[in-house]
């Protein structure tokens, strides 16, 4: 049996769910420690007995194999060239702060490629507007990437 995996809300971390719950159990179990959440015990016997019931055990080499990565965006500087002529489209998501435990949106403009989201981020956006206004007949560009987190980086590179 292959086990349909989550990624958790608040830390990221792939598990898998018992009664499909969006958080594993160490930020559960964090969360009620926090707030002071008293839960009556569950006997470990009773809570083995019953995941065994509806869960089959199967080889980490098997789950492995047949594991896919949940979809995330992707950024525009994975493509090898961006057409101007895609449309760009206003995204939204929510995650959860892992220091205030706070549920955030964050906006963002994406474009679809081959049914895949990529990030547009907004410098990248200005540096095309700069370039148009100089060649109004581009397009297709590249974009590379460099640094990490807040140091990242974008260099649009026109193609044709």
């Amino acid at each position: 049996m292959i086990y349909k995996t989550n990624i958790c809300q608040n830390c990221q971390a792939s598990f898998v769910p018992i009664d499909g719950e969006q958080w594993c159990d160490v930020c559960i179990k964090e969360v009620k420690k926090r707030h002071n959440v008293k839960v009556p015990p569950v006997p470990l016997q009773s809570l083995i007995e019953g995941r065994s019931q509806n869960n089959k055990m199967t080889k980490l080499s098997e789950f492995a194999i047949n594991y896919e990565a949940p979809s995330t965006t992707k950024n525009i500087s994975d493509l090898n060239s961006v057409s101007t002529d895609l449309d760009l489209i206003d995204d939204e998501f929510e995650f959860t702060d892992k220091v205030t435990g706070e549920v955030k949106k964050v906006q963002q403009k994406v474009i679809v490629v081959e049914g895949e989201q990529y990030r547009v981020p907004n410098s990248v956006i200005g540096q095309l507007k700069i370039i148009l206004e100089d060649n109004k007949e581009l397009k297709k560009f590249k974009v590379k990437k460099s640094g990490t987190g807040l140091d990242t980086r974008y260099m649009l590179i026109p193609l044709s």
